[in-house]
């Protein structure tokens, strides 16, 4: 069976000017076998026949073959094109297509046929909206509803920069999770994720839990890009003061040639140490290990927070 390191991996032409980083070969507790279960064709004929884009896909997650053979998929909206270009992600970068109306039906449509308990939807950056997309983000909560209300909706979604009033327009909906990655530790944004702040990622998760405080909120790091322990130790504290409920933590795996490249391999020892500390300081839930991404088990972990916060109102 091929590994899936040796599935072609987009390269973007706007992403040339930077210069080669060889792609280092991963330890064994990284590798993972490349997808061909049937469950796994068949959640991709329902993403291709209706049209549908996935993050698992457009940012080659190592977890695709394991998802979709469970048929859980993340929904990523509003295009396959970025209109930032941040240094660990493998999604294209330009200017984006108008948005597709049609396109929140569709998902609640894919939805009903996957017969998912949980979902999860993100979509690319969109600065170039008036609202970054925010209303098409709630276009797409009421499809889902509609098509299935017994499922519980998590969303991952961009920063808003400078869009006032798009958290309103998304919290109206009410999702049963609000997501946002801060991605990395404050020192190395300028280089990792240039198009974004430190502190306006933060402050969103923190105007989230001030609207409602009764909404679970969620965020990521990765590691292995050249962060110290004692800067994620303070990402966890940033986080703890912005009320933040769930931490993912998980390894940065370098797309291409065009991309960041890894600085290390963090062991699963250091991410089981890292989850420790998250506990410790208070978070409900913390997903930690080397193959640890936003959308990975979250069902399961939605199920896991649920419990986690019924017990802190009982032992209260």
């Amino acid at each position: 069976m091929a590994d899936i390191d040796t599935i072609p991996k987009v390269r973007h032409p706007e992403k040339a000017h930077r210069p080669d980083n060889p792609v280092a070969r991963k330890p064994d507790w990284i590798r993972v076998k490349a997808p061909t279960s049937p469950e796994y064709h068949a959640t991709r004929e329902i993403m291709r026949g209706l049209k549908l884009t996935t993050v698992c896909e457009e940012a080659a997650c190592p977890n695709i073959g394991e998802c979709w053979s469970k048929r859980h998929a993340t929904f990523m909206i509003m295009g396959e094109v970025c209109t930032r270009a941040c240094a660990f992600c493998n999604v294209a970068t330009g200017k984006p297509a108008h948005l597709d109306p049609d396109e929140p039906r569709r998902v609640g449509e894919a939805l009903a046929k996957l017969g998912l308990e949980h979902v999860v939807v993100t979509s690319v950056d969109r600065d170039d909206l008036d609202d970054g997309g925010a209303h098409h983000f709630a276009q797409t909560i009421a499809s889902i509803r509609g098509a299935s209300p017994g499922t519980t909706i998590e969303i991952l979604t961009p920063d808003f920069k400078n869009k006032a009033q798009a958290l309103d327009i998304i919290l109206k909906d009410r999702p049963d999770v609000y997501n946002h990655n801060l991605e990395t530790v404050p020192r190395l944004y300028a280089s990792i994720r240039p198009g974004a702040r430190y502190f306006t990622s933060l402050q969103l998760l923190a105007r989230v839990k001030e609207k409602d405080p009764t909404m679970f909120t969620k965020s990521g790091l990765m590691v292995g890009l050249g962060e110290t322990r004692e800067e994620v130790l303070q990402v966890m504290d940033d986080l703890r003061a912005a009320n933040v409920d769930f931490l993912t933590i998980g390894q940065y795996l370098q797309p291409t040639l065009k991309h960041a490249a890894v600085n290390r391999f963090v062991t699963p020892d250091e991410f089981a140490s890292y989850a420790a500390a998250a506990r410790a300081k208070g978070f409900l839930m913390v997903s930690a290990s080397p193959l640890t991404r936003s959308s990975y088990h979250a069902g399961e972990d939605f199920v896991r927070l649920r419990e986690a916060r019924a017990a802190q109102h009982v032992g209260a």
